[in-house]
């Protein structure tokens, strides 16, 4: 057998690494002529490192990463709703790791470079289309340095290439588009002094009006320091999809004042925004889940399958799980078009509960609650909501996600 993979971003080299590691022969087509560590900070969630450390990658992620200890929510007052441990600190067998998306897609680069070859790895190589017959997939690809189109054959092609897909705008040309949430989100990096144990993720405010924080840097870390990953979130006036690059520079004007009385006795949110050198403007955005993802002998991956709201930290987590089990079917199963199906209707219905649930907040539902029914703080969040709500709360996301410790036990 052999798969083509089109995107080489976090889900599609982790489908890499999984499939070679079944024996499955694979290659890889990047549209980006040079793959580069950009973007910003991520979280790993305990049931997507324990696959990325059973491919061997723990201590390599160890060495970059933080191993997240904390989340805590606050509201717009700096008063604390809720707190939990995560990862290796709640008990669990394998960590939560916070880090630079580039980092991670530059370490899974690395490892697929090595173990698959180079000469599987196509780097600009934009999909355009592909035919099939009963047997066998012909997938084309664009040249981006001459605009030549290249044909490749195999036995199962896998769009992997994001909220953008060309993959999935070919298999749904129309009615498929981005939907708004009417909130921006601002992303970027700050060099700081550590706040809290310097491990901790926290989020604070409501639906309308949100910051996040965590440290994303081990190497910093060991020297006293952190690199904070951090986000802005604000409903904008319109409610408009803006018609702007989706991954723009901004000055810090356009959306710093209403968090300038943010200045709490633990953190300083101002300082943290005045001291980032490059801030990007994101729109909050997912899209509607398609009844399939599979047609014949091509299927979807991750953000090409299943577009969420980056709540829960599940984006990148789901697109590994994805890989997971894609792999586990194409090597199980010889009838290829019957274990696609399978990966279909395992994952799509669990993803499609993730999509929906994140539009109603996720886990971080608790902050609205709290902005609700106490816009003008509390003493004691026990007299806003109730704790066993809180804890009711956390453990429904966790079990629909798939990263509770009953869950995570069953698996290998």
């Amino acid at each position: 057998m052999k798969v083509t993979i089109a995107g080489a971003g976090i889900g599609g080299l982790s489908l890499a690494l999984m499939l070679h590691e079944r024996g499955i022969e694979v290659e890889v087509f990047e549209a980006v002529g040079e793959i580069r560590p950009l973007g910003v900070g991520i979280n790993l969630l305990p049931h997507a490192s324990q696959q990325l450390c059973m491919l061997g990658l723990e201590d390599g992620l160890a060495a970059q990463a933080i191993e997240t200890s904390t989340l805590a929510y606050f509201n717009k007052f700096g008063q604390e709703i809720w707190r939990e441990a995560r990862g290796r600190a709640a008990g669990y067998e394998f960590p939560q790791f916070s880090i630079h998306r580039g980092e991670l897609q530059m370490t899974l680069l690395a490892a697929v470079q090595q173990r698959i070859g180079l000469e599987n790895v196509h780097v600009g190589y934009a999909f355009a289309s592909f035919d099939q017959s009963a047997d066998r997939v012909l997938a084309q690809f664009t040249r981006r340095e001459d605009g030549i189109t290249v044909q490749t054959e195999c036995d199962v092609l896998v769009g992997a290439d994001g909220i953008h897909s060309s993959v999935r705008k070919f298999l749904y040309p129309h009615g498929d588009e981005p939907r708004f949430s009417g909130r921006m989100l601002w992303r970027a990096v700050t060099e700081a002094e550590p706040y809290m144990d310097g491990r901790s993720m926290f989020m604070a405010g409501h639906q309308d009006q949100k910051f996040v924080c965590y440290p994303i840097s081990q190497p910093l870390h060991r020297k006293g320091r952190s690199l904070i990953n951090w986000i802005a979130e604000l409903r904008v006036p319109s409610g408009e999809l803006p018609n702007s690059d989706w991954n723009r520079k901004v000055d810090k004007s356009v959306f710093a004042t209403p968090f300038q009385a943010w200045k709490w006795d633990w953190i300083d949110i101002p300082a943290i925004i005045d001291g980032a050198k490059e801030i990007y403007e994101f729109p909050l955005v997912d899209r509607d889940p398609l009844p399939r993802w599979t047609f014949g002998r091509v299927t979807l991956l991750g953000d090409a399958a299943h577009p969420m709201y980056p709540i829960g930290s599940n984006g990148s987590a789901q697109a590994i799980l994805d890989a997971r089990y894609l792999s586990d079917c194409l090597a199980s199963d010889p009838d290829t078009s019957y274990a696609l199906r399978e990966y279909e209707a395992e994952r799509l219905p669990r993803t499609t509960g993730i999509v929906l649930r994140n539009r109603m907040n996720g886990p971080e539902q608790v902050m609205q609650m709290a902005e609700s029914r106490a816009p003008s703080g509390f003493k004691n969040i026990d007299d806003v909501i109730p704790r066993e709500t809180l804890e009711g709360i956390s453990l429904r996301y966790k079990r629909l996600a798939g990263f509770d410790k009953d869950s995570l036990r069953t698996k290998t």
